[in-house]
């Protein structure tokens, strides 16, 4: 197989390396709006080069792509994809809004083509013992379940204006596994932010830190927590509570905490310095999920793209709450 590579900072980088590993990958190409950094990627990787996007999609011989571009270029990557008949691996979000998610989905749809979104949480280890666990019962009635992403240090602040903000680019994440593990909807949503972190967070229209109270449609309660400010290191635990049986994911040596207790544990020599090192192997294994889709011929893969349209609901949902400074049903939002 021959997949193109569509972005070549942190991300494209990371993902041409996990796919020159990957079994049935036989070839790799890589394409930048910078030349440069396009040329810099593809040596280390042994790949080739395209000089456009656009020449890349139209390639002869390529039979996949990768996109990691900026997220602004998300949607019409996606269209220009489909429209060429590539099936399509995106780093999340599919777009900035709604009705620009919808129009990208019609399109693929369209199409018939495999639109794969980067939720990597679901190829994590440890979520889906917990998914399993959850769904054999095991748990029992879960009826709280508590999300905490936090990331050691801000973004630099010319990436805030265009990521969508903490909610829709980070929480969403959270919502996303909340509806993957239980199988269930969210309902209702109420969000508050804080903008009490560098000035710059202010000056986007963003906040630093947030936190999302969701009932599903069973009634289970969710608190989802995340913070672009916090020094002890990369931080994502999920705690499922049921009346069995209490399951939490993300606690190892590792997690960026220090206990309060006489003899508890003191905080970790190597915190996780970020969601590179701590999702390695899941982003991974999303990529090889991906390859093996496409080999098979699918249309549906581990995670289509309507799966990031329901995602993104919830994250609207929260930011007209956290506005307005009241609960919103989900049906408000369309």
């Amino acid at each position: 197989m021959r997949v193109g590579v569509l972005g070549a900072g942190r991300m494209g980088a990371f993902h041409a390396a996990a796919l020159a590993r990957t079994e049935g990958v036989a070839e790799l190409v890589v394409a930048d709006a910078d030349p440069a950094r396009a040329a810099a990627v593809a040596a280390a990787v042994g790949a080739g080069t395209a000089a456009s996007a656009g020449e890349l999609l139209h390639a002869r011989g390529v039979d996949a792509v990768v996109i990691a571009t900026a997220t602004a270029s998300h949607a019409e990557l996606i269209v220009r994809a489909a429209r060429a008949g590539l099936p399509a691996f995106c780093e999340k979000p599919v777009a900035l809004s709604l009705p620009g998610t919808v129009a990208a989905l019609r399109e693929v749809e369209a199409a018939g083509t495999l639109l794969q979104i980067g939720f990597q949480r679901r190829f994590d280890p440890g979520f889906r013992a917990a998914r399993e666990a959850l769904r054999s019962g095991a748990l029992g009635r879960v009826h709280t379940i508590r999300c905490v992403t936090s990331d050691p240090a801000p973004p630099p602040p010319a990436f805030l204006p265009h990521s969508g903000g903490l909610i829709r680019d980070c929480m969403v994440h959270d919502f996303d596994t909340v509806r993957w593990l239980t199988g269930r909807e969210v309902v209702e949503v109420y969000a508050r932010g804080s903008d009490a972190g560098p000035a710059f967070f202010r000056e986007a229209g963003d906040v630093a830190t947030a936190v999302a109270l969701l009932t599903l449609d069973d009634g289970t309660l969710v608190t989802a927590t995340a913070t672009r400010c916090n020094g002890a290191g990369y931080d994502v635990r999920t705690e499922l509570s049921g009346d069995r049986d209490q399951w939490v994911v993300g606690l190892d040596e590792r997690s960026p905490m220090t206990s309060a207790e006489p003899g508890g544990p003191a905080a970790p020599a190597r915190p996780w310095p970020g969601f590179l090192e701590r999702f390695e192997g899941a982003y991974r294994a999303e990529l090889a999920a991906f390859v093996a889709a496409v080999a098979r011929g699918e249309t549906t893969g581990p995670c289509p793209g309507a799966e990031g349209l329901r995602a993104l609901h919830v994250a609207e949902a929260c930011e007209r709450s956290r506005r307005e400074d009241r609960p919103v049903r989900l049906a408000e939002t369309g």
